[in-house]
């Protein structure tokens, strides 16, 4: 028998509908019903693509004996992070503070029957295991608790509450120079990984905005090193393992060093920060490897996560209950399709493709390459792959739309349509799908299930994204309407979201400051830093001054710790170098190919004859050359 989240429009929710726990969503009734009953609140919050939140409801959500229990003691609720990032935020900074260290999901809060949290987990196994308390251990210790009226819980959580609440940040600053580009590189090359590319250890994580601030750092003066840590990951990255050779596309993470054993989930935001690294790398250093990596990915998204011009929020790890089932093959499966297109020499093509009879996945195979150089026969073996695929179960998709994370797909794609322009028209048409669906009376909204009325309003993500890829339409397209809505959307921001140069990710029931450092994509503050400036370049210097304000009140963690924050620090290299906007008809500006300095904006100006420089408060130089454009712009920079 279903329980209250089949009512429910969120896939993830919808997944646990049929579990034995009496699941409420997020509503006003658990909690009521919690405080008049005097029983404790169990909160949990995942979403559909995570792989733990799965072993955690079949391991302890399906098991009727725990679920008899909780029903009786607990009011418990399920929460999706991806439909209320609100929600999850705040109970994220809540389980760093009980335990010292960052969290993740499936994240298991439990409360007073007045909502006042005193513990928080992750993933809690069924019984005692491993010095890892038990479900089951854990209720019945809290529910005695709470019936006891035990005064040492209650007034920890009054404590708890009394520190979670929002406290204004001491508005301490310190200069902002240069020296975050030198302290940026070393930190970055400290964390480098010289034999697999990449930062850090196992898990690891493309970490696409540190890669992005190097190549700004590396459009601005060559270095060595620098090109070395960038090219090197881009090409591990791209020669399969967590890159998708057969389907396109990126995982959301390797579980080893060498990126060969993805955890299998494809999210939105990732493929479509990657897919804009490579499309920005192949026109940097004239890789057409990096162009077919961006272009292979962004035909993916389009192919299997799209519909009705919307980009669904993710897929799935596992298929059928196991992981990674829908992308391995049998050493047997890689051989046939071989033979099956005619190659002779086996065992050459094996080595190639880094294939051995017991496999490199718990004796199956992933198709991986050695180089990024691909045999002539590679495409048609690609061929045979997708065909035993096609008899296979796909994973589960998740077909909520996120305005945050269809902007950045959207954005990926207007780039990529500077070098191959039907991706610009697949872009702009979604653009109008995006707005159409989720700006509705004037009012912004955060997410909403394909075909359905969306409910929740948007936070800042939404909006700084949106802007962001709005500002990229206008650098497209020229069209005015779309920089008069950035400007808009920028101007509502800064009066839900902003205050005193501090940044709220959410003002509603949980207001939260937004985090600085990029987590699983870039901060939303640091990406409204990146609309303020180029507003401020192409429409008011006012916006300007919002941006200085942001960035002095993040200047001492920034100048400290930059590598934290790759996105922000890319944006403050870019406050203390200065834009430079090229002015010229929207003909010439469309002919205009890449330039190489990393701040550059281009602005329709019919009254100016060729091409004209400047500065955000002065001109410089007027040429009717485009070539020399590059010259004359790094003149300016003396």
């Amino acid at each position: 028998m279903s329980n209250r989240l089949a009512l429910e429009d969120s896939p993830y929710l919808q997944q646990h509908k049929d579990n034995p726990i009496d699941w409420y969503g997020w509503c006003d009734e658990a909690f009521e019903r919690a405080k008049r009953e005097q029983k404790a609140i169990f909160i949990s919050i995942g979403y559909s693509s995570c792989h733990w939140c799965h072993v955690m409801e079949h391991d302890v959500f399906e098991n009727e004996e725990i679920a008899v229990f909780v029903n009786k003691h607990f009011i418990c609720i399920k929460v999706d992070r991806e439909e209320r990032p609100d929600i999850d935020k705040h109970f994220q900074e809540l389980h760093v503070m009980l335990n010292r260290r960052s969290g993740g999901w499936p994240l298991s809060i439990f409360c007073t029957p007045e909502n006042k949290p005193f513990y928080a987990a992750t993933y809690i196994p069924p019984h005692n295991r491993d010095k890892m308390m038990g479900f089951s251990e854990l209720t019945a210790i809290i529910s005695e608790k709470i019936a006891l009226n035990d005064e040492k819980l209650f007034q920890n959580a009054d404590e708890i509450t009394g520190f979670m609440k929002p406290k204004e940040t001491p508005t301490q600053a310190t200069q902002l120079d240069e020296k975050i580009m030198i302290q940026f590189g070393k930190q970055a090359e400290h964390n480098f990984d010289p034999i697999n590319g990449g930062f850090s250890k196992a898990p690891k994580f493309p970490h696409t905005s540190t890669l992005k601030t190097l190549m700004s750092q590396e459009r601005l003066e060559s270095d060595p090193q620098r090109l070395k840590i960038i090219t090197h990951t881009l090409d591990s990255m791209a020669r399969g393992g967590m890159y998708d050779l057969i389907d396109g596309g990126f995982c959301r993470y390797s579980t080893e060093e060498s990126w060969l054993i993805p955890h299998f989930e494809k999210m939105t935001y990732d493929n479509a920060l990657l897919c804009e690294l490579y499309a920005l790398a192949s026109v940097l250093f004239n890789n057409p490897f990096y162009l077919r990596c961006a272009t292979e990915t962004a035909d993916f998204m389009m192919k299997l996560m799209m519909e009705d011009h919307l980009f669904y929020s993710a897929s799935d790890a596992d298929t059928e209950g196991e992981e990674g089932k829908y992308f391995v093959y049998s050493y047997d499966e890689i051989t046939q399709a071989l033979q099956n297109i005619g190659i002779s020499n086996l065992d050459e093509a094996i080595e190639i493709l880094q294939i051995t009879p017991d496999g490199n996945f718990e004796g199956h195979c992933i198709v991986t390459l050695s180089s990024l150089e691909r045999p002539q026969w590679f495409e048609n073996f690609v061929k045979e792959c997708q065909k035993l695929r096609s008899t296979r179960t796909y994973p589960f998709i998740d077909r909520k739309i996120n305005v945050a994370w269809n902007a950045m797909m959207i954005k990926s794609l207007l780039i990529l349509g500077k070098q191959i322009p039907s991706y610009q028209d697949n872009a702009i048409t979604a653009l109008e799908s995006l707005l159409s669906t989720m700006f509705i009376d004037g009012v912004l909204y955060h997410t909403t299930l394909i075909h359905k009325q969306p409910k929740i309003e948007a936070f800042l993500e939404d909006y700084s994204y949106l802007t962001d890829a709005l500002i990229q339409a206008y650098q497209s397209t020229f069209d005015e309407v779309y920089l008069i809505r950035a400007q808009q959307l920028t101007n509502k921001a800064l009066e839900l979201f902003y205050q005193n140069g501090a940044w709220y990710f959410s003002r509603g029931a949980f207001p939260t400051l937004c985090e600085l450092d990029d987590g699983s994509y870039p901060s939303a503050m640091a990406v409204m830093m990146d609309n303020l400036l180029s507003l401020g370049s192409l429409i008011d210097s006012k916006y300007r001054h919002f941006a200085f304000k942001s960035l002095e009140y993040s200047s001492i963690k920034l100048m400290k710790t930059p590598i934290y924050y790759p996105k922000l620090t890319e944006q403050t290299i870019r406050y203390l170098k200065g834009d430079r906007i090229v002015k010229a008809t929207k003909e010439l500006l469309k002919s205009l190919e890449s330039l190489k300095y990393p701040f550059v904006l281009l602005k329709n100006d019919a009254s100016v004859e060729g091409f004209l420089i400047c500065g955000e408060n002065s001109c410089f130089a007027t040429t009717f050359e485009a070539k020399i454009l590059d010259e004359l712009i790094h003149s300016t920079l003396q």
